[in-house]
């Protein structure tokens, strides 16, 4: 007997599925674009060589034991993750009205985020999404019973930019009191981001609106470079006065994939207040987890608060965003050298690890199954997963099934 015949079988996310079916792919040509996980030019997952530094002397240190941490997790990597996001000199951190707690990566860092907003935010329940968006944010929303999903327009899918008149007025429809995510940088899976008169826009919209912001930050780094740079979007509407969530990822700019480091900060107009709602998010954590994971917070921590591992670090972030801007411009010259129909402009244009192809979910579908190159059926793919040894049999490949289904 069972208690749980009812039970169906769910299948696997899409992008856990392709990448399955990839690895038991026998073809001897086959590319893998689904997972968002930075690759080398050899197309192999990269360590970076700062995290094995700061591994070793890790390992080397007699002093450290295996106790558990805190519920809020390593206070040195919540307080340096803090400034990375916020800025050293924020006001927020100098008048002590932000505060930080490590939670499970980005995933994590919503989940503890959702379910605070969900017992204690007075107002509307409604958490604005951007149409489309990463496909985890609906799935943890819809599983928070309190919390209602809702969309808004940002994609338009004829120019391939955001259609920020048709955003703005889906949020000046949206209740008062809302709670927005946004993603801070490197959209997924557009790879579109507004600009900074477009994010000022959207400001003016959450302050006249009276929205909460949840500022999703999985790819710091990834769209110019610079830490500072990609932060804009949430150090400016820190200036603005408002009070906001971040979630921070230490997955992509760090490689720490499999540690789950990430940190949520946040933003309070009161002092008082931000400690109180730390307090309380510390009770969700210890309800749901208990407390955080230790040996991946002590690598980012040190790394990014002694000066010579910072520098290494962000030498390394600049050498992975380099590299994403040159499989950039080496998949458009391949797709306009093999006269592949339609304009390509946008590759060069969007930002970070996805490119929004514009291929249709027919076309990917051959893409998938006549050439052995896995995508998900949106047209979002990864760039890292493109090589100079596998560009022009991708280009190849996409004009075949565009010339075939036109």
């Amino acid at each position: 007997m069972t208690h749980f015949q009812s039970v169906e079988y769910v299948d696997l996310p899409a992008v856990f599925h392709l990448s399955a079916k990839h690895s038991q792919d026998a073809a001897p040509q086959k590319v893998n674009l689904t997972v968002g996980a930075y690759r080398n030019d050899s197309g192999k997952p990269w360590v970076l060589p700062v995290v094995r530094k700061a591994e070793s002397i890790l390992a080397a240190d007699d002093s450290l034991n295996k106790e558990y941490l805190s519920m809020g997790g390593l206070p040195s990597f919540c307080d340096a993750a803090m400034k990375l996001a916020l800025g050293e000199s924020s006001i927020a951190i100098q008048e002590d009205r932000a505060v930080a707690l490590q939670s499970l990566s980005g995933t994590g860092c919503l989940y503890v985020g959702f379910q605070f907003v969900a017992q204690f935010y007075k107002g509307p329940k409604d958490i604005l999404v951007s149409n489309p968006s990463w496909g985890n944010h609906k799935l943890m929303i819809d599983r928070i019973p309190a919390l209602n999903f809702k969309q808004y327009t940002y994609y338009d899918p004829k120019t391939l930019e955001v259609d920020i008149e048709a955003m703005i007025a889906d949020l000046e429809k949206a209740s008062d009191g809302s709670v927005i995510l946004l993603h801070a940088c490197a959209h997924n899976p557009t790879g579109i981001d507004p600009s900074r008169e477009q994010w000022k826009r959207i400001c003016e919209v959450v302050k006249k609106k009276s929205f909460l912001p949840f500022f999703d930050m999985a790819y710091q780094g990834y769209v110019t470079g610079s830490f500072d740079e990609d932060a804009w979007a949430v150090r400016y509407f820190v200036e603005q006065g408002i009070e906001l969530f971040v979630s921070q990822s230490f997955a992509k700019n760090l490689g720490l994939y499999c540690e789950r480091v990430g940190n949520l900060t946040f933003v309070s107009t009161n002092s008082e207040v931000a400690h109180k709602c730390l307090s309380q998010m510390k009770i969700i954590v210890r309800s749901v987890y208990s407390n955080p994971p230790a040996h991946g917070a002590r690598v980012a921590s040190m790394i990014m608060t002694i000066p010579e591992l910072r520098a290494e670090w962000e030498g390394y972030v600049k050498e992975m965003h380099q590299r994403i801007r040159r499989v950039r411009t080496s998949l458009h010259t391949a797709l306009k050298t093999a006269n592949v129909p339609g304009s390509w402009e946008h590759i060069l244009t969007q930002n970070g690890m996805f490119s929004y192809t514009g291929l249709t979910k027919q076309q990917c579908e051959l893409l998938i199954e006549n050439h052995h190159i896995y995508l998900l059926k949106t047209g979002r793919i990864s760039m890292c997963g493109l090589t100079e040894e596998n560009v022009k049999y991708v280009a190849a490949a996409f004009k075949e099934v565009i010339e075939a289904t036109s």
